[in-house]
């Protein structure tokens, strides 16, 4: 949505930058979310192996 509403301009230049901003902590919550969810994993997967 943020994308979206960047791309038809309907953002002046300072809640672009606010939702740029909004996207990118966004972005870090996914990565964060993955990393932990593939320690996991990886813990899981060597606790079977042994």
């Amino acid at each position: 949505q943020i994308i979206k509403q960047i791309e038809a301009g309907e953002l002046d230049l300072a809640e672009v930058f606010e939702q740029f901003t909004t996207a990118v902590e966004y972005l870090n919550q996914c990565q964060t979310f993955l990393l932990q969810r593939q320690q996991q994993m990886e813990l899981l997967i060597e606790t079977l192996e042994n």
